[in-house]
């Protein structure tokens, strides 16, 4: 009896340090759609790191949001005012270039004061897809509670010809 239990101990500690590692620290994520085209495609592995609760701006994060895993890009902070006017990015009124997105990509208009708010509320982010013409975002379901946010990722684990960062 002692030998199985001794045999069996180093696959039980190995199963537990798994399980924590992808309960608290990082776990890979799969995108499931077009919506963050043509930054992510659809199939393609990201590492999502869970425990980095600082969130920037253009940080691509997952949200839970009912139910569902979305992946999405931070544009909007606690307390900013955002607006799109003929599809340049407005923070309290200054123009703030995107770089990951193409050149000649033209999308709706969008203010904050749609959602009610004329600012961000604190604890909310604005959340986008890099596919504005085909996202379900914060110009759907409103502002994210940093709470749904599940964590931020930042690289690639497949397809392995593009494995590393993503910005």
């Amino acid at each position: 009896m002692k030998k199985w239990i001794k045999e069996i101990v180093p696959y039980f500690i190995i199963v537990l340090v798994v399980v924590l590692i992808r309960s608290f620290i990082v776990t890979p994520v799969r995108v499931q759609g077009s919506s963050m085209a043509p930054t992510l495609k659809d199939g393609e592995i990201l590492l999502l790191k869970k425990y980095d609760k600082s969130y920037h701006r253009f940080a691509i994060v997952v949200l839970n949001k009912n139910g569902s895993k979305l992946i999405k890009r931070i544009i909007g902070l606690p307390g900013e005012h955002i607006a799109y006017k003929e599809s340049h990015l407005y923070i309290n009124g200054e123009e703030i270039k995107e770089e990951f997105l193409p050149k000649d990509l033209e999308f709706s208009d969008f203010d904050t004061i749609l959602l009610g708010q004329e600012k961000i509320p604190e604890g909310y982010y604005l959340v986008l897809g890099d596919n504005r013409n085909n996202s379900t975002d914060s110009r759907i379901f409103g502002f994210v509670k940093k709470e749904e946010i599940a964590g931020a990722t930042s690289f690639r684990l497949f397809p392995f010809h593009k494995i590393g960062g993503i910005s």
